[in-house]
């Protein structure tokens, strides 16, 4: 699991494919969900929170630019 210092460390390129590979495997647990049993159910909302914290840490540096 990242941590938000390890995502605050990233760079921007870093930051965008790790919310792409996050999206990725968001989709896969939710069409496993659908079709077959979770073994870990929880990963669902790890994922979702990940992308979240990732979209914050960019948006807030794109507010950070904006205001230089």
């Amino acid at each position: 699991m990242t941590t938000n210092a390890e995502l605050r460390e990233m760079s921007d390129e870093q930051l965008q494919a790790t919310a792409n590979e996050a999206a990725q495997t968001l989709f896969r647990l939710r069409f496993q969900s659908q079709s077959e049993r979770l073994n870990t159910p929880s990963d669902i909302r790890k994922n979702r929170r990940l992308i979240a914290r990732i979209k914050t840490i960019q948006s807030e540096r794109v507010h950070a630019a904006a205001t230089k």
